[in-house]
């Protein structure tokens, strides 16, 4: 039996999506910047694709620019967003549990005159409101904090870290990254009242290669690169139109679904963790449960590694950590302040709507096996 739950990292490509990426590099082939026929079909489906993406955000297709992926659209938030920001006012807030993507443009940021701000991560993962109210200052111009954890599915309250610069009256632009959280979880861009979000295609069953960044009205985006007039001049080079048919198209199919998957994979998570303890002695789960797409637990004693190992020899597959990080410890974990023994025995496990029951036993009593196998070994 395979069981793939590492859908935290990346999910299995639908089969209409598929079909719209062959579709778009074998039929609708133009370029949409080209005037002729295939061009203007081609320069069709990137505007029905635009606005598939905006509607799903609540925005409008002017306020949606594709990008290569999540880490793109984080650093032209940030980096792009930030050179716009009035000069005088150089705080940003962030947090040490964000994305490396996010992690390593605050960085930038500072080489660049920023101050910056990494709020801790509470016991659960989150972000508290208020650690965040108290590190607003009149010199905070920025914000950038995720909305679903990819390590621990914590959700962090950004509709009212949104609202509570408003009721101080701070002119605070916010950014988050939503890549765990897009057509996963319930919201848009209007309920949390941010100006700009990062999304990503390979996390709904699209492609890899794409995703995009929502910037609101009025806010300003300095371009990361320089050429021609695609995306209104912000981002040009000739559009990756097969990878954005099929993002639009996983789109599209989550749209109708993403009640009943979300009811599917709440189950799933508590199946999991209901036999996690009672089969395997000692485990932890370490999500408060926010979105039940991503379940992290730990075996204190055990290593990640080994057993992953062992998983891996019976079709199953898990993580540790986000794949960015290549095997390397979960800095989320850290900045929890959780023990060594709980981060170094720690697994990300990461559902999908086509997760199943059987899959999550089948997981269960393999973790148990290999448990129970390397205890006796010691």
């Amino acid at each position: 039996m395979t069981v793939y739950f590492d859908n935290a990292s990346t999910t299995q490509v639908r089969d209409d999506v598929v079909h719209a990426m062959t579709s778009a590099l074998r039929e609708t082939y133009g370029n949409p910047s080209s005037t002729h026929t295939m061009g203007r079909a081609a320069k069709s489906m990137l505007d029905d694709a635009r606005q598939t993406v905006a509607s799903a955000l609540g925005a409008t297709p002017e306020e949606v620019y594709f990008t290569s992926g999540g880490t793109e659209a984080d650093n032209w938030a940030l980096l792009g967003a930030a050179e716009a920001l009035p000069k005088n006012r150089r705080h940003m807030i962030t947090s040490s549990a964000e994305h490396a993507a996010v992690l390593k443009s605050a960085e930038a940021l500072e080489k660049f005159g920023w101050r910056v701000t990494y709020l801790t991560p509470d016991e659960n993962g989150r972000i508290t409101l208020q650690s965040f109210a108290d590190a607003l200052t009149d010199e905070t111009a920025f914000a950038s904090l995720m909305l679903v954890s990819n390590e621990t599915g914590a959700v962090n309250p950004i509709g009212e870290m949104v609202r509570e610069t408003k009721r101080r009256r701070l002119d605070v632009l916010f950014h988050t990254d939503a890549v765990q959280g897009f057509m996963k979880l319930p919201f848009t861009v209007k309920s949390l009242g941010v100006g700009l979000m990062t999304v990503s295609g390979h996390k709904i069953h699209g492609p890899k290669g794409v995703g995009a960044l929502y910037a609101a009205k009025g806010v300003r985006l300095r371009p990361m690169l320089y050429g021609g007039t695609q995306e209104r001049s912000k981002r040009p080079g000739t559009e990756a139109m097969p990878a954005i048919a099929g993002f639009s198209e996983a789109v599209r199919g989550a749209v109708g679904s993403r009640g009943a998957a979300l009811e599917v994979v709440r189950a799933l998570y508590e199946q999991a963790a209901d036999e996690l303890r009672v089969k395997v002695p000692g485990a932890r789960v370490l999500s408060p449960g926010d979105s039940p797409y991503i379940l992290s637990i730990s075996l204190p004693g055990y290593k990640s590694e080994v057993l992953m190992n062992c998983l891996e020899a019976d079709g199953i597959c898990v993580s540790k950590s986000s794949a960015c990080k290549k095997g390397a410890r979960s800095h989320v974990l850290e900045a929890m302040n959780l023990p060594n023994d709980v981060i170094d025995g720690a697994l990300r496990i990461g559902f999908s709507r086509y997760s199943t029951a059987a899959e999550v036993s089948y997981f269960i009593d393999k973790l148990a096996e290999a448990a129970g196998r390397l205890r006796r070994a010691r």
